[in-house]
């Protein structure tokens, strides 16, 4: 009589999980790829709307491709510009995020009101909060620079007077530009920072309490206990933030609206398929980059 083999845990977890995945493995294959499939079809065609309904397909190979690279003038603007602001934000919101999270992860009367607060933006998306944070930040800016012009106007010190001198003491000018882009963007960075704070605080609240009560013994101070102990821990869901913010950032860029105006103001769906199809490559691309440097320095803890 032959035993029957024993499965190993390793095993057992692997066809748990396989398992757990399989209805979204079966919704990826049957709508995501069905889909990406009939884009690339619309982005190496010529589609044209009939009035008795449906579309009609010519094959154009790569002619949406060349339109949108050479020919359309602001695809190429547009698609830089949206990928250099996305490299600017992605660290200061996954900063900003983590500095909150550590902040509300604290013993202090009100902190589920204040987690709430920074949560509502998310919650109550709608046109009248996206309206008013743009007025703030269109009286935060004029105010700043009013501010600005008033001082120079008086011979006080202005902002950019700031920046120069700190460069004249040698303070990197590639850093200084990059912090003058972050102030110009305070309101949209804390506005994307909702759902990795809460993130954050789930990570920071899943840190096994022994690691902190060991470094205290060893008389370590707070500094080096973030950096030996909550940033490692916490190191996983920054990869998780990361990726979402990528993501998040793409999706509220205006290479979709681009896009979108191709396809429905100009009709003109082929080209409007090839610009997302290649801003998608792009975007995947950056996220490919950033997650495998990142990974490398991740801490897991068993």
């Amino acid at each position: 009589m032959k035993k029957k083999k024993r499965i190993s845990l390793i095993q057992k977890r692997a066809i748990t999980g396989l398992i757990f995945i399989t209805p979204w493995l079966i919704g990826f294959l049957w709508f995501y790829v069905k889909g990406f499939i009939q884009s690339v079809r619309f982005s190496l065609s010529d589609m044209q709307m009939l009035e008795t309904g449906g579309y009609q397909l010519e094959f154009t190979g790569l002619a949406n491709f060349k339109y949108a690279l050479f020919q359309d003038a602001e695809y190429n603007q547009i698609l830089v510009s949206s990928i250099g602001n996305m490299l600017i934000d992605v660290p200061l919101i996954i900063f900003f995020s983590l500095f909150i999270a550590i902040i509300l992860n604290g013993k202090f009367k009100g902190r589920t009101i204040f987690r709430a607060i920074l949560f509502l933006p998310i919650i109550l998306n709608s046109g009248a909060i996206s309206a008013s944070i743009a007025l703030a930040q269109q009286a935060v800016t004029g105010g700043v620079a009013a501010v600005s012009a008033e001082a120079a106007g008086t011979g006080g010190m202005n902002i950019e007077y700031l920046f120069y001198m700190l460069e004249d003491l040698g303070f990197p000018a590639v850093l200084s530009d990059y912090l003058i882009a972050a102030v110009g963007r305070i309101f949209d960075i804390v506005q994307a920072s909702g759902v990795q704070i809460i993130i954050f605080i789930a990570a920071l609240q899943s840190v096994p309490g022994a690691l902190y009560e060991v470094s205290q013994i060893e008389g370590a101070t707070g500094y080096e206990t973030f950096w030996k102990v909550t940033f490692p821990m916490v190191s996983p869901l920054i990869v998780t933030n990361v990726v979402y913010t990528i993501v998040d950032a793409f999706m509220e860029s205006e290479v979709v609206q681009t896009a979108y105006d191709m396809a429905f103001t100009n009709y003109n769906w082929g080209v409007s398929v090839a610009m997302s199809l290649m801003s998608s490559l792009a975007v995947c691309l950056v996220l490919a980059v950033i997650v495998k440097l990142i990974s490398s320095k991740v801490f897991y803890y068993n």
